[in-house]
């Protein structure tokens, strides 16, 4: 889950007028840091940056999904739904974020 400061800097950087992946930035770079400390549940610095960018979608960041060719379209289509979500117009999965929480306390267990 974002910070405060995340949330802050992303919304300055919007009030600026700078592009949706510099506002991005905020969430990429908390994520990152989470992956780096062992804190987090990405795997990979590469996951920590897809997750950053799940989060900046889900809090409202204009970020478009990946082009076609760039990633799978399961991956597109959950960036689109995660726009969606960030944008007002789609409800989170109730059963969806449980299990993900679940299953987030599991593997922290593990470790």
């Amino acid at each position: 889950m974002p910070t405060k400061t995340a949330r802050k800097q992303a919304r300055r950087a919007a009030r600026q007028g700078k592009k949706p992946t510099t506002q991005a930035g905020a969430y990429v770079r908390e994520e990152v840091e989470r992956y780096e400390k062992g804190r987090g549940t990405a795997k990979s610095r590469k996951q920590a940056v897809a997750i950053g960018l799940s989060e900046a979608r889900r809090e409202g960041v204009k970020l478009a999904p990946p082009k076609k060719g760039r990633a799978s379209a399961a991956t597109r289509k959950r960036a689109q739904k995660d726009r969606a979500v960030g944008a007002g117009t789609h409800k989170v999965s109730k059963k969806r974020s449980a299990a993900a929480k679940k299953a987030a306390r599991t593997r922290a267990k593990k470790k």
